[in-house]
C-alpha cells in the first residue's frame, strides 16, 4: 500500500487568500483532486496524510474524504504537530478542523505542546511516511519549501502545483 502526503501554503500565501469561492481556488482544488485520483488509479496509493493546517492541508483532507464515496478503501491520517494546533484559529476554522478530524481514519499527534519546531517535526513525519508528496508551492521560502527540499533529498516523488499558474 502506498501513501501520499500533502504540503502547501496557508490561505494568506495563496493568490485568492481565504476566498474559496474564487475561481482560482476552485481550479486549485480541482487540480489537487485530479492528482489524488491519478495516484489512486495509477499508482496504487490508498493512504493519505494531511498536516491539518489551514489552507492546502485542509483542502486536501476534505477532498480525500469526499473521494471515499468513490474509493471506499482509501484512508486519511491527520498528522497533528501539537494538541493545541487550532487554539488561535477563528471558530469557523476550528469547526471545520474538528469536522475533518471526526472523519479521519487515524490521528497522529506528534507532541503535546507547541514548540517552535513542532511544525517541522510534523512535516518530517509526513515525508518519512509517504511515497508521494503533493506540494502546492509558490516558490517562496518557508515551511512548504523546507518540506519539499526534505522530500527531494530523501528521494520521494513530488507532484508540484504552483498556486498561481496551477501547473
Amino acid at each position: 500500500m502506498k501513501t501520499c502526503a500533502f504540503t502547501g501554503h496557508r490561505p494568506r500565501r495563496l493568490p485568492f487568500g481565504f476566498n474559496e469561492n474564487d475561481i482560482r481556488c476552485k481550479l486549485l482544488k480541482d487540480n489537487i483532486r485530479s492528482n489524488i485520483i491519478s495516484l489512486i488509479e495509477n499508482k496504487e496509493v490508498v493512504n493519505f496524510i494531511s498536516g491539518m493546517a489551514l489552507g492546502i492541508d485542509m483542502y486536501a483532507a476534505e477532498i480525500v474524504l469526499e473521494l471515499k464515496e468513490y474509493y471506499p478503501f482509501i484512508t486519511l491520517e491527520a498528522a497533528i504537530p501539537c494538541e493545541n494546533q487550532s487554539a488561535k484559529w477563528i471558530s469557523s476554522s476550528v469547526k471545520r478542523y474538528n469536522d475533518i478530524l471526526k472523519k479521519t481514519d487515524k490521528i497522529t499527534i506528534l507532541q503535546k505542546e507547541y514548540t517552535p519546531t513542532c511544525m517541522q517535526k510534523r512535516n518530517k513525519y509526513m515525508v518519512d511516511n509517504c511515497d508521494y508528496l503533493i506540494a502546492v508551492y509558490n516558490g517562496k521560502p518557508g515551511g512548504t519549501r523546507n518540506t519539499l527540499n526534505y522530500a527531494e533529498r530523501v528521494g520521494k516523488e513530488v507532484i508540484l502545483i504552483n498556486p498561481t499558474t496551477m501547473y
